[in-house]
């Protein structure tokens, strides 16, 4: 089973609907030991980091998504939050992957809205992903590079597309919102 965590943050319901189109079953939740016991837990969210952090403490997910075993895929929101530190709202996250979440600088139209490439992919999650593919992107937020970085994409400086460490995954984009391209990208998490 696939579980959605639910920490009050958008986007919810399109991740599921993008996860059964393609004939897999999970279910959405908050309740720890069905995170625990689930097969695969995904990390989605469009909204604010402070208020989604406060939540997730609320909950005791901020203790329990760190220590799971099984694959996790954040998106978005869900990645950044799987950082240690965004300066959205001065918040300490979750420590997952070792890089900071910065505010794009104003020197272009922020938020960075739209499709675009990626480079330097590699990894499972992204097989069969070529450099000419493009993912749909809706953030004002980025992941610096770092050692975890398994793809980058440049809008105004180069930032961490997608990101990796050992049992966790996690794409700046919404994959779900990617067409055949994002399509892909499930199917390979729903494969590890």
């Amino acid at each position: 089973m696939i579980v959605i965590i639910d920490y009050d943050a958008g986007n919810v319901a399109s991740v599921k609907n993008a996860i059964e189109r393609l004939g897999a079953a999970c279910i959405i939740s908050t309740e720890p030991e069905n995170i625990r016991q689930a097969d695969k837990v995904i990390f989605p969210g469009v909204g604010e980091a402070a208020y989604a952090m406060n939540y997730l403490q609320q909950k005791g997910l901020d203790q329990l998504i760190p220590h799971l075993q099984q694959p996790v895929l954040g998106i978005c929101l869900g990645l950044q939050l799987m950082c240690q530190h965004t300066e959205e709202g001065n918040t300490n996250c979750l420590g997952i992957f070792d890089t900071e979440v910065k505010l794009f600088p104003p020197l272009q139209l922020v938020p960075h809205m739209g499709w675009n490439t990626m480079s330097q992919r590699q990894g499972k999650l992204l097989q069969g992903i070529s450099e000419n593919d493009d993912v749909y992107f809706v953030h004002s937020y980025y992941a610096a590079l770092c050692a975890d970085t398994i793809a980058q994409t440049d809008y105004i400086l180069p930032f961490s597309a997608a990101l990796q460490k050992d049992n966790f995954y996690a794409t700046q984009f919404h994959p779900e919102k990617s067409g055949s391209v994002g399509e892909k990208i499930i199917q390979n998490f729903l494969a590890l």
